[in-house]
């Protein structure tokens, strides 16, 4: 409700000076950790293993930024620990293909997979918001911890591959982009914007990887 009120205040001129202002006072290291953001993200499209590289230095940047006192996203700066994580451990599963040569390949949750990805949401999301809720100074507890529990769990299945991570994440960038406006963060709710349309891209071209796995699958049984 917080961040419904403050969009619907804003009117074009409040957007237009809004946004020169915030450019302004825009870090180097946040343009720095935008472009790599830029980066990760085309290369997932492009299901290009890099992507995981250019992942960790900007979820490394990242969590910096969002633990500075004048942020405060506590919560997205221990979901950009997790990203850098499992940037890692998403490498080494792609990695694999020079031993077995095979790459890891696209698939659709099972029901199995919905329930681990449940249970990480659940837990991340009730964990997160108790620890902002009552101890830090965080003024968006709900929304911070909602955007990292989606957050999680999508990078989880990006991980093993899942088709349905782009669902996912896109869950978490729909509540993210208002929340990073709200926080003064404007470039990097325009990163998260462009995050969206290419998660949307990127759901559709591995949904073809899918199906085109699943034909290979059955012309040789």
């Amino acid at each position: 409700m917080l961040l419904l009120y403050y969009f619907c205040r804003m009117n074009t001129d409040f957007w237009a000076h809004y946004l020169l202002d915030q450019w302004h006072n825009t870090s180097i290291f946040e343009i720095i950790a935008v472009v790599f953001g830029v980066m990760e993200v085309l290369l997932a499209y492009k299901n290009n293993v890099l992507l995981y590289p250019a992942g960790i230095i900007c979820t490394g940047i990242y969590t910096w930024l969002f633990l500075r006192p004048e942020t405060g996203l506590y919560a997205d700066a221990a979901l950009n620990m997790y990203y850098f994580g499992m940037s890692i451990y998403g490498w080494y599963l792609w990695q694999k293909r020079r031993k077995n040569q095979a790459m890891l390949p696209v698939s659709s949750c099972s029901l199995s997979d919905w329930r681990i990805a449940s249970g990480i949401f659940a837990i991340a999301f009730i964990l997160l918001y108790v620890v902002l809720r009552y101890a830090t100074d965080s003024t968006v507890p709900f929304e911070d911890a909602l955007v990292s529990a989606l957050a999680w769990t999508g990078m989880w299945l990006l991980a093993r591959r899942k088709l349905e991570n782009w669902i996912v994440l896109n869950l978490s960038n729909a509540v993210a982009i208002p929340l990073l406006f709200y926080k003064k963060m404007p470039l990097t709710a325009l990163l998260t914007v462009f995050l969206f349309i290419v998660a949307v891209l990127g759901y559709f071209k591995w949904r073809r990887i899918w199906k085109a796995n699943q034909g290979e699958g059955a012309a040789t049984s």
